[in-house]
């Protein structure tokens, strides 16, 4: 049977992506103090007592009804979804800062979600404030375990707990034969778009705002007979307009990503043509040794006559010479 997922979940910046790094022992999830930097789910398998799992790292919920604010609400769907898909809840709090309007919001959605919840009291950091603990009760959802997801204590205790909800024990997909494919090109080419296409699902948040997808999101996914393992990266744009932090985790995290896949699907935006950073993403890939598919994103906002389509062929080909092996695709993901 599949793995069971545990999806970690709460208002923003209470310690979740923490947690999900220190549970799955990688530094997966980008942690900064700034609320909102995990924005899509995040997917990542673990083991506890000889028990494999996947974990979902998803973004702070928030209750915002200024519609000026899309990112937020983008990212409680995608929270929504994680929610709807797990077997196992982890709902992280604030032992530091107490119960606040917002759990409670949460502690509704996952009472309604008919799922089993572990409540997490995160920022226990010492014995003296284990009596902060006492007052989640008052959210109705069990015996809360305090926890310090940033040094470690008591996690055994809390997955101890979490692996008591998992289905029986059963076989593990086995994942042999999954074929894994990375989703690479510049900001707003239409990566996610076309990700979402693909599977069906808003699974990646999409917007006009590029950068949106910050992490390396992977999907598991079935075509037929045959498994896959959709990975949607960061756009990795040039180093001099790379300002925060957390961009430059992400640019490492999308030649990572390159380098655990079979195939890349480098995507092109059809009104740049083949611009300087993309050749440079492509080398990347190329030097990877990696399998490479070239989409032509954006193909409907091309004017085109009856050799359009060659031209725009044979121009890629001339600027990415060594990927002349590559087959060249021509969509339109919206």
């Amino acid at each position: 049977m599949a793995k069971p997922l545990v999806a970690v979940v709460g208002r923003p910046n209470v310690g979740k992506s923490t947690l999900f790094n220190a549970i799955v022992n990688k530094r997966i999830s980008i942690v900064e103090d700034i609320p909102g930097v995990t924005r899509d789910r995040i997917y990542f398998d673990a083991e506890w007592l000889n028990r494999e799992f996947t974990m979902i790292d998803t973004g702070g919920i928030e209750f915002i009804t200024d519609n000026s604010h899309v990112i937020p609400k983008m990212m409680r769907l995608q929270a929504e979804l994680a929610i709807e898909e797990a077997d196992v809840i982890l709902f992280v709090v604030d032992g530091k800062q107490g119960i606040v309007p917002a759990d409670e919001e949460v502690a509704n959605i996952l009472r309604a979600s008919g799922k089993p919840v572990v409540l997490v009291v995160n920022k226990i950091d010492s014995v003296n404030q284990e009596p902060n603990i006492y007052e989640f009760y008052n959210l109705g959802l069990g015996d809360p375990i305090g926890i310090s997801a940033k040094n470690l204590m008591n996690l055994g205790d809390l997955l101890d707990d979490t692996v008591k909800h998992f289905p029986p024990v059963g076989t593990n997909v086995d994942d042999e034969d999954t074929i894994h494919v990375a989703v690479i090109g510049r900001p707003n080419v239409g990566k996610s778009s076309l990700t979402n296409a693909l599977l069906g699902q808003d699974r990646v948040i999409v917007s006009d705002v590029a950068g949106t997808t910050r992490d390396s999101i992977d999907t598991y996914w079935t075509h037929g007979d045959q498994k896959f393992v959709l990975i949607d990266t960061a756009g990795m744009r040039r180093k001099s307009k790379i300002e925060e932090a957390v961009e430059r985790y992400s640019i490492v995290r999308s030649l990572r990503s390159v380098d655990r896949s079979d195939i890349v699907v480098l995507v092109l935006d059809a009104q740049d043509g083949v611009t300087e950073q993309d050749k440079k993403i492509a080398g990347y890939a190329y030097e990877a040794g990696k399998g490479v598919i070239i989409v032509v994103n954006k193909w409907d906002l091309v004017e085109k006559d009856d050799k359009t389509t060659l031209r725009f062929t044979e121009d890629i080909y001339d600027e990415l010479g060594f990927l002349q092996f590559a087959p060249i695709l021509f969509a339109s993901a919206l």
